[in-house]
């Protein structure tokens, strides 16, 4: 429209409004100019009459219609896909085609339709709680084990899809399609099983187990699903049994307790003795070996002496003699005293005697050690005493001469 016209206002009536048949007017010229129109408007021609010209200015604004109507038509098939997500391409309900994310086009409605699944997003379902672990469903979570033992167990399984087409054809409700495959997979495993397998040691090859056989049961229907993760919350004996379960538990665990104090004690007893057994049995084969190498030793030096003897018999008789005498007198505690020189004033020690005597008694020799001769008791004798010795002796000499 010329709103910007530079003769607005000016024409018939400078100072009154624009006139609305004009403007219609210029906007038909424009149109035919532009849609291969002849150009010609008739100057008396109004909106309202009823001539060749205006006839001909309507016909061809209608023909415009059908163009804008296509173009909008054919421009409402544009549709972008995010990321995460596909596009299922449906042609009078029947599936054409998977689109990957970007901007898309296909034949507009009502030819054919796109439906937009969220591929990658994780969805969850919970099996036996709702929300939280306390808000129980005991239907969902109340389950039989192998040794017809009662456990009430929750779990929730993340999936997300893997065919889009799938999900949206084969599934009448994907959600109550997952819960039932989790409970019949997750039934069938724990009825296979022991009860303290489910609750302690195998919770994670029981989750395993149900995922594995999860997946097989939702790809036998086709559903398009595929099972990420299943975690168990909970799994725990019923509570109106849960006291008992508990005293059972904990006797379970003073076994336990009292099996590893007596292995304990165990690793500690039983090196020791045989530490003392390897070092008795090393001693007596050292003793064995000492006892012998003396005995060698005692018929080495008998063979060495009959050898000697044969050579000089009275010497060795003397020397063999003299020899034992002084090993006898050496042990003794008595001690020998001249009486020739008739002097009653001796100075004999006998605390350290009896002391030296003592010793050698209580010393108790080691078994198979050679016998040492003990040392004599030394005797102190006062220097007066020694003198008096000395004097008796020289008087002997001189009477002697």
């Amino acid at each position: 429209m010329a709103w910007n016209d530079p003769d607005w206002g000016k024409k018939n009536n400078s100072a009154g409004p624009p006139d609305l048949d004009e403007i219609w007017r210029r906007f038909n010229q424009k149109l035919n100019d532009r849609f291969g129109g002849n150009g010609k408007v008739p100057a008396g021609g109004g909106g309202n009459s009823g001539g060749s010209g205006g006839s001909g200015k309507i016909i061809s604004g209608l023909g415009l219609m059908p163009v804008l109507v296509l173009l909008i038509w054919l421009g409402s098939g544009f549709y972008i896909v995010d990321a995460g997500e596909r596009g299922v391409v449906l042609r009078f309900g029947k599936f054409v085609e998977t689109t990957m994310p970007g901007p898309r086009w296909h034949i507009p409605y009502p030819l054919e339709g796109v439906e937009i699944v969220k591929q990658e997003q994780v969805r969850t379902v919970e099996v036996g709680y709702r929300n939280t672990v306390k808000s129980k469903v005991l239907k969902e979570s109340l389950m039989l084990t192998d040794d017809e033992n009662i456990i009430d167990i929750q779990f929730a399984v993340q999936y997300t899809l893997k065919s889009p087409e799938d999900f949206l054809f084969n599934n009448r409700s994907p959600e109550d399609s997952v819960m039932g495959a989790a409970e019949t997979a997750i039934r069938e495993i724990v009825g296979k099983n022991k009860m303290d397998f489910v609750l302690y040691e195998g919770r994670e090859a029981v989750a395993a187990a149900a995922s594995k056989l999860m997946q097989e049961i939702l790809d036998r229907y086709k559903s398009g699903i595929s099972i990420s993760k299943v975690t168990m919350q909970n799994a725990q004996p019923p509570e109106q049994v849960q006291a008992a379960f508990d005293d059972a538990v904990k006797a379970g665990q003073d076994k336990e307790r009292q099996k590893n104090e007596g292995q304990a004690y165990a690793n500690d007893v039983i090196p020791k003795s045989r530490g003392n057994a390897s070092r008795l049995l090393q001693e007596s084969d050292g003793y064995k070996q000492r006892v012998i190498a003396n005995a060698q030793g005692d018929a080495s030096r008998f063979n060495q002496v009959v050898a000697e003897y044969g050579k000089a018999p009275k010497v060795m008789r003397d020397r063999m003699y003299l020899d034992t005498m002084q090993q006898m007198l050496s042990n003794s505690s008595k001690v020998l005293v001249d009486q020739k020189g008739g002097n009653n004033l001796l100075y004999l020690p006998l605390d350290k005697l009896i002391q030296s005597s003592g010793a050698n008694q209580g010393a108790v020799p080691e078994i198979g050690a050679p016998v040492k001769p003990a040392a004599a008791p030394e005797t102190v004798l006062p220097e007066s005493t020694v003198r008096t010795r000395e004097a008796f002796r020289s008087r002997e000499r001189e009477v002697r001469q």
